[in-house]
């Protein structure tokens, strides 16, 4: 068999994260405040972000410099192994070849260790001594946690309720790495109060708990916010991924026909297709990048490309997104990190410009993929990791069929070693899907904010 593993030195470590707004062919509407309705500006930030990530956010340079300090801590795990799935390729017995990069061999176990340690240090630089943060399944908060106790910030983390009765041991690492976990909805803010007052039994949703983290930050003059997706400085940060992918696929000899990363927010798919997507825009590059999400939460393949907030309480800028609109509160499926009813906007508008293709997937089908992959690789993944193995099997076998020796690239975001109640649900039958009913999904939509024209 072919070698299995492709890895990179130290010394190869990006020195720059790549900015796909520098290439473009259409960049998003700008973001709105929640308040006037104008285009946001630097200072409307300021209370929540350092200006180092604000400057990022709006930034049209092609390459931003990776800080030593950062660079330095990336090094505990960077560059990350490069797969091939040979024994995958076997069972599935197709000519396509299958590798993927697996960022579950970060201290967190996923990918959100890139941006978590970057935002950090921006904060800490500016004399920020707390952070406060949602969670959904668990991984976000555990990095951010990690990488406040490696900079010395305190860590606050509002994680989303079901996911909280559902995954404990996330919790119990963030609280090993100095972190406080609540779940949400909570007593500790106004927006958590008056959600529990309306239904005692909500089992809460990511736009909630951002506006619980929002509120607690705004609070505080030593207290700033801190998101692991959907923003432009987040995904910048990820791109980690994707440029180390291109260097290891270059020293396989194979150029990818198809990238695929599951996608909640939208930072590990960026972070791993937009180098990619550089390729496509500038040299014409024939890849196709494929974004997979939950048919339970189907922000992409059947939300609307709109203006709409990134939380509950309209605290935040108000993003043009696909979105499920704001309220939009999604049954608990295990892969929590993909229940958010937005998207990134830079994301959302590669797909309106078909850079990007979009796909929605059946949990049940997706811990079939799970399973198959973990017996064969010998890696338990993540749920939400899953979605992207599921499509790439999908691929694998309609190539087979086609008699295509296709190149698949998938990203595995994170393990699943903290997932195992969801593995047991499915493999005693007990799992089920959730498919979001039309008349929900209008209702959701029904109550879009309205944005000057």
């Amino acid at each position: 068999m072919e070698e299995l593993k492709v890895f990179l030195s130290e010394n190869e470590i990006p020195t720059h994260w790549y900015n796909i707004m520098a290439d473009m062919p259409n960049l998003p509407k700008p973001p709105l405040h929640p308040g006037t309705g104008q285009p946001v500006t630097p200072d409307d930030l300021k209370p929540i972000f350092p200006m180092g990530l604000i400057m990022q956010e709006a930034s049209l340079d092609r390459w931003i410099e990776i800080p030593d300090e950062v660079r330095e801590l990336y090094r505990l795990w960077r560059p990350a192994p490069l797969h091939r799935a040979g024994y995958l390729e076997k069972a599935l017995d197709t000519p396509a070849r299958i590798f993927y990069k697996y960022e579950g061999v970060s201290p967190a176990g996923s990918h959100k260790l890139n941006t978590a340690l970057a935002q950090v240090y921006y904060n800490k630089k500016e004399g920020i001594k707390r952070l406060a943060t949602e969670t959904g399944a668990g991984q976000w908060g555990t990095a951010l946690a990690q990488a406040c106790n490696f900079f010395g910030l305190e860590c606050v983390v509002y994680m989303v309720r079901v996911s909280y009765q559902q995954k404990p041991y996330r919790r119990s690492i963030i609280e090993i790495f100095g972190g406080s976990v609540y779940a949400s909805p909570s007593e500790r803010t106004q927006t958590g109060r008056r959600v529990l007052a309306e239904n005692p039994d909500t089992p809460g949703s990511l736009g909630l708990a951002i506006s619980e983290a929002v509120e607690e930050a705004a609070g505080r003059e030593d207290t700033n916010y801190s998101l692991g997706s959907v923003l432009n400085h987040v995904l910048l940060h990820q791109t980690v991924i994707g440029l180390e992918a291109k260097e290891q696929m270059a020293k396989t000899g194979f150029y990818p026909d198809v990238v695929i990363g599951c996608v909640g927010g939208g930072s590990n798919f960026g972070g791993f297709a937009f180098p990619f997507a550089y390729d496509k825009i500038t040299k014409g590059a024939k890849v196709r990048l494929v974004a997979v999400e939950p048919t339970a939460c189907p922000t992409l393949t059947r939300g609307m490309h709109t203006y709409d907030f990134g939380d509950v309480a309209g605290f935040t800028p108000i993003l043009n997104m696909y979105t499920l609109g704001s309220g939009f509160i999604p049954p608990g499926i295990h892969a929590g990190g993909l229940r958010y009813h937005g998207n990134s906007p830079l994301l959302s508008q590669l797909v309106v410009d078909k850079i990007v293709e979009a796909r929605a997937l059946d949990q049940t089908s997706v811990f079939k993929g799970a399973i198959q992959f973990a017996r064969c690789e010998g890696i338990v993944p993540a749920p939400e990791s899953a979605h992207a193995i599921q499509q790439a099997i999908t691929e694998a076998i309609e190539a087979r069929e086609a008699g295509e020796a296709r190149t698949i690239l998938f990203n595995l975001s994170g393990h699943g070693h903290l997932d195992l109640a969801a593995y047991d649900n499915y493999l005693s039958g007990n799992l089920i899907d959730y498919p979001l009913p039309e008349e929900d999904l209008q209702g959701a939509l029904s109550n879009l904010p309205k944005v000057p024209v």
